[in-house]
C-alpha cells in the first residue's frame, strides 16, 4: 500500500476488470488515503475517517471484483457480507456486528500466517532435534571414568568417558542422513496431541454462542489438560506432525491478536453487498419492509464508528472502509435512511457492460475465461483454440441473452462457455492429443440452442 499510487492501483485493477474506469480511480483514491492517513501525526490522525464508498449498477458488471482485487493489493483484512442477511431483531438473520467478528477473524489468520513464516526456520531446526532424540534417545547420565585427583599433576575431577564422543559422532552421522531424506520412510514411535471434541462441546459450540464472539471448544481445550497418544509412524510424517507442534510453541499469540486488531481497526475493509435490499423507506405494507429500516438502523452505529467485543478483545470500527454495492433497480440510494446516505459520500455508477467489454472480458485479464478453458482442457491433452470471429460471436450472443432475457452482466459468459463447450469437455478423455479450433459458425450452430429458446424463457417459472 506504501508503494502503490492511484495511478498504479488502477493499472493493476486494470490487469483483471475491464472498464468501469471512474469506480477504480474511486476506490484507488480511497485505498491511497489509508496509507496518507497513517503519515499524519497522532492528533489529526484520529480526526481523519474514512470515506466510504457505494456502488450502483447491474449485476456481473465488477463490483465483488473491484472490492476483492483491492482487498489484495492492500494486503488488509477483508469480508463480503450479504446485508440481507442481518434483521433487526434476528428475524431471518445475523447480528449486525457479526462483520466485525469476522473481519478480525481474518486479520488474525493473516497476521499468524505471516508470523509462521517468521518462525518456520526455528521450528524446523526444533523438529530435526526432537527427531534425532526420537530416534538416538539421548543417554539419562553422561559416562565418566574415574580416577584419582592429583592437584600436583593438574588432575582436577572425573575425564569425559569416550562414549560421550561416540554419541555425538553417531548422533551427527544420523542427522546427515536425516537431512538428505534417507530416513524418511522409517518407522518410529511418536506421542501425538489428541486433537478430538466431546460432544458436550459440540453440543455447547453449536447453542449460538459465536454470535457473541465466544468459541467454546477452545475454552474447554485451555481449561482440560492435553492428552497425548502414542502412534506409529513414518519419520517423514513424524518430521510434519512435530514441525507443526514446534511452529505453535513458537508462536506467541499475545502478540498475534495485538497486531491483528490493529491491523482491523486501520486497514479492515468491509464490503456490504446487497445493500439495496434493505432500502425501502417509505414503502408501505408490512412483512419483509418492516424490518428493512430496522437492518439499516443497525448497521449505521458499526459505520459510523463503535466498539464491537470479539473473542478477541474489543475492536473500533471508526477507521474501517466500508464498500456498499447495490444493483438499485427496485429502489433508489435515497430510499435507505439519511443517516446511513450520510456515511456513504462517495458514490459511483458502473456501466452496463456491452458486447465490445465482453471481448475484452474474454479475451484480456490475466485469469480471462478462455485462458481458464484453454488450461482445463490441456490438463486432458486437447488443445482448444479460439479465432477472433468465435470470441466475437460468443460476445454478440452474451449481450443479445442478456438484453432479451435476465442481465446477469459478465457471468453469461459462464453459461455461453459451459454451454458452448460442453461436449469438447464430455469427450476430452477420450481425444488426448486432439487440436480443436472453435470459428463463428460454429460458436453460432452450437448455440442455437440458446437464442431459439429465448421467447420461451418469459414463460418459464
Amino acid at each position: 500500500m506504501s508503494v502503490l499510487t492511484p495511478r498504479e492501483i488502477v493499472e493493476e485493477l486494470d490487469k483483471y476488470i475491464i472498464g468501469q474506469h471512474e469506480a477504480k480511480r474511486k476506490v484507488a483514491i480511497a485505498l491511497r488515503n489509508r496509507w496518507r492517513r497513517q503519515q499524519l501525526s497522532d492528533s489529526m490522525r484520529d480526526e481523519v475517517t474514512p470515506k466510504n464508498i457505494i456502488m450502483i449498477g447491474p449485476t456481473g458488471v465488477g463490483k465483488t471484483e473491484i472490492a476483492r482485487r483491492l482487498s489484495k493489493l492492500a494486503d488488509a483484512p477483508f469480508i463480503k457480507v450479504e446485508a440481507s442477511k442481518f434483521t433487526e431483531v434476528g428475524y431471518v438473520g445475523r447480528d449486525c456486528e457479526s462483520m466485525i467478528r469476522e473481519l478480525t477473524e481474518v486479520a488474525v489468520g493473516m497476521v499468524r500466517a505471516e508470523i509462521v513464516k517468521e518462525v518456520e526456520a526455528a521450528a524446523k531446526v526444533a523438529a530435526e532435534r526432537r527427531l534425532l532424540d526420537l530416534l538416538l534417545p539421548p543417554k539419562e547420565k553422561p559416562q565418566y571414568v574415574f580416577r584419582p585427583s592429583d592437584p600436583e599433576a593438574g588432575d582436577e575431577g572425573p575425564a569425559p568417558s569416550l562414549a560421550d564422543d561416540s554419541e555425538a559422532k553417531t548422533r551427527a552421522f544420523l542427522q546427515k542422513k536425516l537431512q538428505a531424506g534417507e530416513l524418511d520412510d522409517k518407522e518410529i514411535e511418536l506421542d501425538v496431541r489428541e486433537t478430538g471434541k466431546t460432544s458436550m462441546m459440540q453440543v455447547f459450540s453449536s447453542s449460538g454462542l459465536e454470535e457473541m464472539g465466544l468459541n467454546v471448544q477452545e475454552m474447554f481445550g485451555r481449561m482440560m489438560p492435553q492428552k497425548t497418544k502414542r502412534r506409529k509412524t513414518t519419520v517423514a510424517e513424524a518430521r510434519r506432525i512435530i514441525e507443526a507442534e514446534e511452529v505453535e510453541n513458537l508462536i506467541d499469540m499475545d502478540v498475534v491478536v495485538k497486531r491483528a486488531v490493529q491491523r482491523t481497526e486501520n486497514s479492515g475493509i468491509v464490503f456490504l453487498d446487497e445493500i439495496d435490499k434493505v432500502a425501502g423507506r417509505g414503502s408501505k405494507g408490512s412483512g419483509p419492509d418492516v424490518s428493512r429500516e430496522g437492518v439499516q438502523r443497525d448497521i449505521l452505529p458499526i459505520v459510523e464508528g463503535s466498539t464491537v467485543i470479539t473473542k478477541y478483545g474489543p475492536v473500533k470500527t471508526d477507521h474501517v472502509l466500508f464498500i456498499a454495492a447495490g444493483a438499485f433497480h427496485m429502489t433508489k440510494v435515497s430510499d435507505l435512511i439519511p443517516e446511513l446516505q450520510g456515511r456513504f459520500p462517495i458514490r459511483v455508477e458502473l456501466q452496463s457492460l456491452k458486447s465490445e467489454d465482453f471481448v475484452r472480458i474474454l479475451r484480456e485479464p490475466k485469469n480471462s475465461l478462455i485462458k481458464q478453458y484453454e488450461a482445463m482442457l490441456s490438463t486432458e491433452g486437447v488443445t482448444v483454440e479460439f479465432s477472433d470471429d468465435a470470441v466475437d460471436a460468443m460476445a454478440r450472443i452474451a449481450q443479445q441473452v442478456n438484453e432479451q432475457t435476465e442481465n446477469i452482466g459478465a457471468r453469461r459468459l459462464h453459461t455461453v462457455m459451459e454451454f458452448l463447450l460442453e461436449d469438447i469437455s464430455f469427450d476430452a478423455p477420450e481425444q488426448k492429443g486432439k487440436r480443436v479450433l472453435l470459428e463463428a459458425p460454429e460458436v453460432e450452430e452450437r448455440l442455437k440452442k440458446i437464442m431459439e429458446s429465448r421467447d420461451l424463457s418469459k414463460y418459464i417459472l
